[in-house]
C-alpha cells in the first residue's frame, strides 16, 4: 500500500473542496488532512475537518472564528481565522495541497504552498490568469509541482504523456457550449441569471457556472493552458463538444491525437490529482459506450459568441464584476461582454508579462505543468 500523504485543502466548503473531501473520505488510511479553509462557513467547515480529522480549520473572514472554535469544542482541532491564517494553513508541513479557493484572494495562500515546495493542485485559475508568469517561474525555482485539476488542463496533462514535447502540434480543448449553445444572439441577450445557470452536463458552483454560459471560461482556460504547458497562442484551439465525454486532446506531428475521455464529474480530475503519480478508485460514472460513440465535435459560431462576451477579458476584476452581476440578477446574458470593456487596464502589463513567461522557460519547454509526466 503507498505510503500516507499528508494534504491541506484550501476552499474546502467548495464544489472542489467538497469534491475532494468525499475521495479522501473514500479512502482510509491513504491520506491525513493537515488544515481545511474556508471563507465564511463555519459551521460546515467544521463538520468537515471532524469527519476527516484535520489538525487545523481556518475561516478566513475573522467575524465566524467564534463560531468555528464553539463548532470545534471537544474535537481537539485547533482552530484559526483571518487572511494570514489562511497563508499559514497553506504554509503548513502538508505533502499536497489542493488550491480550490475561487478568485484573486486565492493567489497568496498558493503561492505560500508553491513557495514551500508543495505539491499543489490548481483549481484556482486567478492563480495563472492576474499571475501566470510569475506564478510558473516561483514553482520552477522551488522544485513544486503543479498538478491541474480543471477538466480541460487535467486532460492536455495526461494525453501530454503520449510524447515528448517537441513532438506536440496543437492542444485542443472542448467546450460543451453550456445552456446557450443553440440559441440565437436575441435570446442570449435575454438571458437570465437562472438560465445561465442550469448547466446542461457540469455541476459546479455559481460563479464558474455562469463563467461557462458566457464562455468567458474558455477564454481563462487558453490563457491557464498558455501558462501550465508553455504553448504559444497559435498552438490552441478550442472545439465544442456538447456531450462533455472529451475533454482535451493533443496532436502529436505525425497526425495522432490523443483525447483524454470521462464522465463530466470534477471527482476524475481530482482523483488523478490526488493520487498523482498513482491512481485510485474512483467512485464518478463510467462513461458508457454509446455516450463514448457519441462525441460531436465543431467549431465555434462566431457571431453568437461574440454576444456572450466569449474571449478572455481584459482583467481579472472586469471578468469577476461581469459575471458575478449577473449572478446577483442585475445583468442579463448579453450585457456581460460590455462590462470588461469599461475598466481600464494596461495591455502592455499583460504583453510584457508573458515575454518574461516565455524567457524565464526558452531553456526547457517541456510541456510539462511542473509534475506533467516526463518521458
Amino acid at each position: 500500500m503507498p505510503s500516507q500523504r499528508s494534504i491541506t485543502i484550501l476552499g474546502a466548503t467548495g464544489s472542489v473542496g467538497m469534491s475532494t473531501i468525499d475521495l479522501v473520505k473514500r479512502e482510509p488510511g491513504r491520506f491525513r488532512v493537515e488544515a481545511v479553509t474556508a471563507r465564511r462557513n463555519a459551521t460546515a467547515l467544521a463538520k468537515i475537518a471532524i469527519e476527516v480529522g484535520a489538525r487545523l480549520a481556518v475561516v478566513a473572514d475573522a467575524d465566524f472564528y467564534d463560531e468555528l472554535k464553539g463548532a470545534l469544542a471537544g474535537s481537539g482541532i485547533e482552530a484559526a481565522a483571518g487572511e494570514a491564517a489562511i497563508v499559514d494553513a497553506a504554509q503548513r508541513p502538508a505533502d499536497w495541497v489542493m488550491a480550490a479557493i475561487s478568485g484573486a484572494v486565492g493567489l497568496k495562500p498558493t503561492l505560500a504552498a508553491i513557495e514551500r515546495g508543495a505539491t499543489v493542485g490548481l483549481a484556482n485559475k486567478e492563480c495563472l490568469v492576474c499571475a501566470g508568469a510569475f506564478f510558473m517561474r516561483r514553482a520552477a525555482a522551488t522544485g513544486a509541482t503543479v498538478l491541474p485539476v480543471d477538466s480541460e488542463h487535467n486532460a492536455v496533462f495526461q494525453a501530454l504523456g503520449a510524447g515528448p514535447r517537441e513532438d506536440v502540434k496543437r492542444v485542443i480543448l472542448t467546450a460543451s457550449g453550456g445552456p446557450f449553445r443553440t440559441w440565437t444572439i436575441e435570446q442570449i441577450k435575454a438571458a437570465t441569471p437562472e438560465q445561465a445557470l442550469r448547466h446542461p452536463n457540469w455541476s459546479m458552483g455559481p460563479k464558474i457556472t455562469i463563467d461557462s454560459a458566457s464562455l468567458m471560461n474558455k477564454g481563462l482556460e487558453l490563457i491557464e493552458a498558455m501558462h501550465l504547458f508553455a504553448l504559444r497562442p497559435d498552438e490552441l484551439e478550442v472545439l465544442v463538444h456538447p456531450q462533455s465525454v472529451i475533454h482535451g486532446m493533443v496532436e502529436f506531428r505525425d497526425g495522432s491525437v490523443v483525447a483524454q475521455l470521462g464522465s463530466p464529474d470534477m471527482r476524475i480530475p481530482i482523483a488523478h490529482c490526488l493520487a498523482w503519480p498513482q491512481r485510485i478508485d474512483g467512485p464518478a460514472a463510467r462513461a458508457r459506450s454509446g455516450e463514448s460513440a457519441r462525441t460531436d465535435v465543431r467549431g465555434s459560431r462566431p457571431r453568437a459568441l461574440s454576444g456572450l462576451g466569449a474571449g478572455p477579458p481584459s482583467d481579472g476584476n472586469g471578468r469577476g464584476g461581469a459575471d458575478g452581476t449577473q449572478c446577483r440578477q442585475r445583468n442579463r446574458g448579453g450585457r456581460i461582454p460590455e462590462r470588461p470593456h469599461s475598466i481600464p487596464g494596461d495591455p502592455g502589463a499583460g504583453r510584457e508579462d508573458l515575454r518574461r513567461c516565455r524567457r524565464a522557460r526558452s531553456a526547457g519547454r517541456t510541456g510539462r505543468a511542473r509534475g506533467s509526466p516526463r518521458r
